[in-house]
Protein backbone atom coordinates (compact mmCIF):
# COMPACT_ATOMS: atom_id res chain seq x y z
CA UNK A 1 0.00 0.00 0.00
CA UNK A 2 1.47 3.41 -1.12
CA UNK A 3 1.85 6.02 2.13
CA UNK A 4 0.67 9.56 1.71
CA UNK A 5 2.35 12.48 3.19
CA UNK A 6 0.46 14.94 3.97
CA UNK A 7 1.60 19.11 3.42
CA UNK A 8 -0.13 22.49 3.32
CA UNK A 9 -1.96 21.78 6.64
CA UNK A 10 -0.01 23.16 9.46
CA UNK A 11 1.86 26.49 8.49
CA UNK A 12 0.17 30.06 7.58
CA UNK A 13 2.84 31.13 7.32
CA UNK A 14 6.82 31.68 8.68
CA UNK A 15 8.02 35.33 9.43
CA UNK A 16 11.80 35.83 9.81
CA UNK A 17 13.64 38.57 10.99
CA UNK A 18 16.77 39.65 9.10
CA UNK A 19 19.80 42.10 9.58
CA UNK A 20 20.13 42.89 5.88
CA UNK A 21 16.99 42.44 3.93
CA UNK A 22 19.41 43.47 0.32
CA UNK A 23 21.42 39.92 1.64
CA UNK A 24 18.46 38.41 2.21
CA UNK A 25 16.30 39.24 -0.64
CA UNK A 26 19.42 38.24 -2.83
CA UNK A 27 19.30 35.03 -1.50
CA UNK A 28 15.85 34.07 -1.51
CA UNK A 29 15.46 35.31 -5.10
CA UNK A 30 18.15 32.78 -6.24
CA UNK A 31 16.52 30.19 -4.09
CA UNK A 32 13.20 30.45 -4.84
CA UNK A 33 14.44 31.15 -8.92
CA UNK A 34 15.92 27.87 -9.23
CA UNK A 35 13.31 26.22 -7.97
CA UNK A 36 10.62 27.94 -10.67
CA UNK A 37 8.71 29.01 -7.65
CA UNK A 38 6.81 32.86 -7.98
CA UNK A 39 9.90 35.24 -7.40
CA UNK A 40 9.29 37.58 -4.20
CA UNK A 41 7.19 41.14 -3.75
CA UNK A 42 7.38 43.60 -0.90
CA UNK A 43 8.81 46.93 -0.26
CA UNK A 44 11.42 48.87 1.41
CA UNK A 45 10.87 46.95 4.70
CA UNK A 46 10.09 43.14 3.61
CA UNK A 47 9.64 41.08 0.59
CA UNK A 48 7.29 37.87 0.54
CA UNK A 49 5.95 34.75 -1.57
CA UNK A 50 3.19 32.24 -0.94
CA UNK A 51 3.97 31.73 3.01
CA UNK A 52 7.04 32.96 3.41
CA UNK A 53 7.46 36.44 4.57
CA UNK A 54 11.00 38.27 5.46
CA UNK A 55 10.91 42.03 6.93
CA UNK A 56 14.13 43.78 8.57
CA UNK A 57 14.45 43.02 12.28
CA UNK A 58 14.65 46.19 14.62
CA UNK A 59 16.25 45.88 17.37
CA UNK A 60 16.51 45.94 20.10
CA UNK A 61 12.49 44.65 20.18
CA UNK A 62 13.50 42.22 17.51
CA UNK A 63 16.22 40.20 17.28
CA UNK A 64 16.92 38.41 13.69
CA UNK A 65 15.46 34.71 12.92
CA UNK A 66 18.34 32.82 13.45
CA UNK A 67 18.63 29.31 13.57
CA UNK A 68 15.44 27.98 11.98
CA UNK A 69 15.12 25.14 9.49
CA UNK A 70 13.27 26.03 6.04
CA UNK A 71 12.45 23.42 3.40
CA UNK A 72 11.36 24.55 0.64
CA UNK A 73 9.80 21.70 -2.12
CA UNK A 74 11.44 20.75 -4.90
CA UNK A 75 9.88 19.38 -8.41
CA UNK A 76 12.88 17.10 -9.08
CA UNK A 77 16.76 16.17 -8.78
CA UNK A 78 17.96 18.88 -10.93
CA UNK A 79 15.94 21.66 -9.09
CA UNK A 80 17.83 20.78 -5.69
CA UNK A 81 21.22 20.91 -7.58
CA UNK A 82 20.00 24.85 -9.10
CA UNK A 83 18.47 25.79 -5.57
CA UNK A 84 22.32 24.81 -4.08
CA UNK A 85 24.40 26.27 -6.93
CA UNK A 86 21.94 29.78 -6.84
CA UNK A 87 22.41 29.95 -3.66
CA UNK A 88 25.92 29.40 -2.79
CA UNK A 89 26.56 31.99 -5.56
CA UNK A 90 24.07 34.70 -3.94
CA UNK A 91 26.27 34.43 -0.88
CA UNK A 92 24.98 31.44 1.04
CA UNK A 93 26.56 28.91 3.00
CA UNK A 94 27.18 25.28 1.94
CA UNK A 95 25.38 22.83 4.49
CA UNK A 96 25.01 19.50 3.09
CA UNK A 97 25.65 19.11 -1.24
CA UNK A 98 22.79 17.47 -2.86
CA UNK A 99 22.05 14.08 -2.28
CA UNK A 100 20.07 11.06 -1.16
CA UNK A 101 19.32 11.54 2.85
CA UNK A 102 17.68 8.22 4.81
CA UNK A 103 15.02 10.20 5.96
CA UNK A 104 12.41 8.59 3.88
CA UNK A 105 12.66 6.40 0.57
CA UNK A 106 13.32 8.56 -2.13
CA UNK A 107 14.74 12.03 -0.10
CA UNK A 108 16.92 14.15 -2.08
CA UNK A 109 17.61 16.95 -0.47
CA UNK A 110 20.62 20.02 -0.48
CA UNK A 111 21.25 22.19 2.42
CA UNK A 112 22.87 26.20 2.87
CA UNK A 113 22.51 28.65 5.44
CA UNK A 114 21.35 32.12 4.42
CA UNK A 115 22.88 35.61 5.69
CA UNK A 116 21.62 35.34 9.19
CA UNK A 117 22.42 31.40 9.92
CA UNK A 118 18.78 30.06 9.42
CA UNK A 119 19.22 26.40 7.52
CA UNK A 120 17.50 26.83 3.97
CA UNK A 121 16.67 23.16 1.99
CA UNK A 122 15.65 22.56 -1.42
CA UNK A 123 13.89 18.69 -0.81
CA UNK A 124 12.35 16.15 -3.65
CA UNK A 125 10.55 13.55 -2.34
CA UNK A 126 10.75 10.99 -4.74
CA UNK A 127 8.77 9.08 -7.15
CA UNK A 128 5.48 10.66 -5.61
CA UNK A 129 2.49 12.05 -7.11
CA UNK A 130 1.26 15.78 -6.26
CA UNK A 131 -2.67 15.82 -5.93
CA UNK A 132 -2.42 19.39 -6.56
CA UNK A 133 0.12 21.88 -7.44
CA UNK A 134 -1.07 24.07 -4.30
CA UNK A 135 -3.55 25.03 -1.95
CA UNK A 136 -6.52 27.70 -3.63
CA UNK A 137 -7.81 30.02 -1.17
CA UNK A 138 -10.75 32.23 -2.78
CA UNK A 139 -12.67 34.86 -0.76
CA UNK A 140 -16.31 34.40 0.40
CA UNK A 141 -17.17 38.11 0.90
CA UNK A 142 -18.29 40.18 -1.88
CA UNK A 143 -16.67 43.43 -1.76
Amino acid sequence: MAKEYHVGRVIDHVHLKVRDLGASRRFYDAALGALELPLTEGGAEYFYVDELFVSVAKPPQEPQTSGLHLAFQAADREAVHRFHAAVLAAGGRDNGAPGERNYHPGYYGAFAFDPDGNNIEAVFHGPNKRTAPSVVIESVIEK
